[in-house]
């Protein structure tokens, strides 16, 4: 099902805008004093400690976003995620959605990003806590260096790696291009390579006020592992996974 494919009345858009404007009127509020907080005492504490201190605001969105405008969540594979050391999780990119999710079911984690978000007052300086692999994108030689130095940083502490092959947010339609960040990171540290897809753009589009009420689906595909990992062999096979989930997901044609 598309976007444009979700059942949709005019009485049920105003109270859309209603239920997201109570999310909204709530959240945003009470993220930026929580990462006031966390600012102030997370830099006491050892990096897992304070990763859970500053998720719990990621929690409470998933919860808060469920009780508002009826979104929720169900996952599927859960079972595929690695036991034992770090690995690599690559997932589409469509909402805002999968960037507080992901926190709550890859723990720990630090998050391949833009660096721009670490400027946002409040929650970018709680996000810039978490170790992030923060990006200038301007500068793209650079870019690939930092992150397979400070990735190579991060699995060797034992903290995953999430990273959104497309780069962007994307909207449901659009597949677009996966880089091979994920699994260069992957290849090059020896460790697994996790797809994952979702169809959260259904229910929270990217940069849309409006959210939908329903299910978001949550696909963990089993870890792309080989003896004597190369790029592409750990590349190929997942992204034609994800494509595959996609389309079964009904997100992109």
């Amino acid at each position: 099902m598309t976007a444009e494919q979700v059942p949709h009345t005019e009485s049920a858009s105003v109270l859309s805008y209603i239920r997201a404007g109570l999310f909204y009127a709530v959240f945003y509020p009470v993220m930026f004093v929580y990462s006031l907080f966390c600012v102030c005492v997370g830099w006491a504490l050892p990096f897992r400690a304070r990763f859970r201190l500053i998720t719990v605001i990621n929690f409470f969105c998933m919860f808060w976003l469920r009780v508002t405008c009826g979104v929720k969540v169900e996952i599927e594979g859960r079972e595929n995620l690695p036991k034992d050391g770090a690995y690599v999780v690559v997932a589409n990119h469509s909402s805002e959605w999968e960037t507080f999710f992901l926190q709550t079911l890859i723990r720990p984690q630090c998050t391949v990003l833009k660096q721009e978000l670490l400027r946002i007052p409040g929650f970018g300086w709680a996000l810039g806590m978490l170790k992030p692999i923060a990006l200038d994108r301007s500068k793209r030689r650079g870019a690939l260096k930092q992150l397979i130095t400070q990735g190579k940083e991060r699995l060797q502490e034992g903290i995953n790696i999430v990273i959104f092959p497309q780069g962007t947010r994307l909207p449901v339609g659009q597949l677009g291009k996966f880089n091979k960040g994920g699994a260069m990171l992957a290849a090059a540290n020896n460790v697994p390579l996790v797809p994952l897809v979702h169809d959260a753009g259904l229910y929270w589009p990217g940069k849309s006020f409006v959210k939908r009420p329903g299910t978001v689906k949550v696909i963990i595909g089993k870890p792309v592992e080989l003896d004597e990992p190369t790029v592409d062999a750990l590349h190929d096979p997942s992204v034609e996974w994800m494509e595959a989930q996609l389309r079964a997901l009904k997100v992109v044609d």
